[in-house]
C-alpha cells in the first residue's frame, strides 16, 4: 500500500498468500495499480475494487478484462500518464509475461507493465521484471523517491540484477519484493542490501505488515 494524496494498493495477492499480513476483507483504498494478469498479482483486484469503489489502473486490455468482471477501471498503455484522484500514473516497461486463467485454460492478456505512482512523492514500482538498460531512462524521467523491486530470481531479477539496477534508477530508498512467498524464490533480503552501493540508495527491508514513511 501506497498512502499520500490517496490510498494506493499494487498488485494485491491476499486470498491464499501465507505471506499477507490482512485478507483481502480488510483492505480499504482509493486505487489499484495492476501490473499484469499473472494469478499471483491480480489476486483480490476485482473483489476488492468492488467493495471499495477503488479505480484500478492497468494496461488497456487487462483493464478491459477486469472491467467485464464489474471493477471500474482505466486502461491506457506504455509511456502514458493517467490521473486517478489526486494520483498520477505513469506506465513504465517490465520485461515478463502476462496471462489470466478464462474456460480452463490461460490467455495470454497484453504485456507486463511496471508504474511509476505519485501520489504526493513518485514511488516506481518495477512488477515483475528483469533487469533491462532503460531503467536508467526511468530514473532519469521520474527520479523516483522510492524504488520497489524484485529480487527472488527464477521468474524475476535476482539480488545481484536488482542490485545493478538501483545504481539505474538511483532512488533514495529501495524495498526489496516478490521474494520468499515460494521455495524457487526464496532469497535473504540482507544479502541484497550488501550489494547495493550505499551512496546511491538506502536499502529498507519490510516484514509483512510494516511500513515506512517518506
Amino acid at each position: 500500500m501506497i498512502v499520500g494524496h490517496d490510498r494506493v494498493l499494487v498488485d494485491p495477492f491476499l486470498t491464499g498468500n501465507s505471506k499477507a499480513a490482512m485478507t483481502a476483507d480488510e483492505v480499504d483504498c482509493d486505487v489499484i495499480c495492476l501490473t499484469h494478469g499473472h494469478g499471483d498479482h491480480m489476486g483480490d483486484t476485482v473483489a476488492i475494487a468492488k467493495r471499495t469503489g477503488a479505480t484500478v489502473a492497468a494496461i488497456l486490455e487487462l483493464a478491459n478484462y477486469v472491467a467485464k468482471a464489474g471493477a471500474k477501471t482505466v486502461g491506457f498503455n506504455l509511456g502514458g500518464t493517467v490521473r486517478v484522484g489526486k494520483t498520477d500514473i505513469t506506465m513504465v516497461p517490465a520485461f515478463h509475461s502476462s496471462s489470466v486463467e478464462s474456460g480452463g485454460a490461460e490467455h495470454t492478456v497484453a504485456s507486463p507493465v511496471g508504474m511509476v505512482i505519485d501520489t504526493g512523492k513518485p514511488v516506481y514500482h518495477a512488477g515483475d521484471t528483469c533487469l533491462f538498460g532503460d531503467m536508467r531512462l526511468i530514473g532519469d524521467l521520474y527520479k523516483p523517491e522510492v524504488a520497489m523491486l524484485p529480487i527472488g530470481g527464477f521468474f524475476t531479477m535476482d539480488p545481484r540484477q536488482a542490485a545493478m539496477a538501483v545504481s539505474m534508477v538511483r532512488p533514495k530508498y529501495v524495498i526489496p519484493m516478490h521474494y520468499g512467498t515460494w521455495p524457487p524464490i526464496e532469497q535473504d533480503p540482507r544479502e541484497f542490501e550488501k550489494l547495493v552501493d550505499k551512496k546511491v540508495a538506502k536499502v529498507v527491508v519490510l516484514k509483512p505488515g510494516e511500513s515506512m514513511e517518506v
